[in-house]
């Protein structure tokens, strides 16, 4: 058991200082991605713990985990035409579930012991940390893992965001998704009307750019596909 959980903590610090995973065989996979489920359901109770207003399964942190497949299917999907290497559900559901510790810095309440203004700028600071953090941990699994480069890590960076941000902009969810992630709820923010607005001209902003950016990145990525496709059949 001991040894078992050093090896989980050894590769989760491994992959979230970027020098990725040693997995050897399948019942190591199994382990790490019963440890990323455990870390994302964490992660979800963290980040409602103190929520005045949540529904139960939030509390419960159900939804954390049930982002963690979404998320790696949507990958894993819109990466399958593309890929040049190892490339499998199993293996991008434990990249995502292993970043989720990342998410425990949403945990902390910083709203009970500073100002709220102070609370939701460092909120929106936590998101920022997580998100940058992120997507460079994604840009070394996409390179060193599934052996791609160039434009095709360009689009799968910037296709799945913009297909994400669309979806949310056609279901006009964009600004409560934001909200949870970043502590804005109606019940905190109060005498912080300036921040707040601040912070929905930002997701304003970047809604107008997920639009044209998720035509223009689905192009390539088609073009990618169609190219990989008409490569192998000349192969063939």
């Amino acid at each position: 058991m001991i040894r078992h959980v050093r090896f989980v903590i050894e590769q989760t610090v491994r992959l979230l200082c970027f020098r990725g995973l040693q997995t050897t065989s399948r019942a190591e996979a199994l382990l790490l991605i019963a440890a990323g489920i455990l870390f994302s359901w964490i992660a979800g109770l963290g980040r409602y713990w103190d929520h005045p207003s949540a529904e139960s399964w939030q509390y419960a942190g159900l939804g954390s985990v049930a982002y963690i497949f979404v998320l790696s299917f949507l990958i894993w999907m819109i990466g399958l035409p593309l890929k040049k290497m190892r490339w499998s559900y199993s293996s991008v559901l434990i990249f995502v579930a292993l970043t989720s510790p990342l998410a425990w810095l949403y945990a902390i309440p910083v709203e009970r012991f500073m100002p709220m203004e102070l609370a939701i700028d460092l909120n929106v600071l936590f998101l920022a940390i997580v998100a940058i953090w992120r997507v460079a941990l994604y840009v070394t699994f996409l390179r060193y893992f599934a052996g791609m480069s160039g434009m095709t890590i360009a689009v799968m960076i910037t296709f799945p965001l913009a297909l994400i941000v669309f979806s949310l902009v056609t279901l006009n969810l964009e600004n409560a998704v934001f909200e949870i992630m970043a502590g804005l709820e109606p019940e905190r923010r109060e005498g912080a009307e300036e921040i707040h607005d601040a912070v929905y001209r930002s997701v304003a902003l970047l809604a107008l750019i997920a639009v044209p950016a998720f035509f223009a990145t689905g192009f390539i990525y088609i073009c990618l596909v169609a190219d990989r496709a008409f490569a192998f059949f000349l192969k063939d």
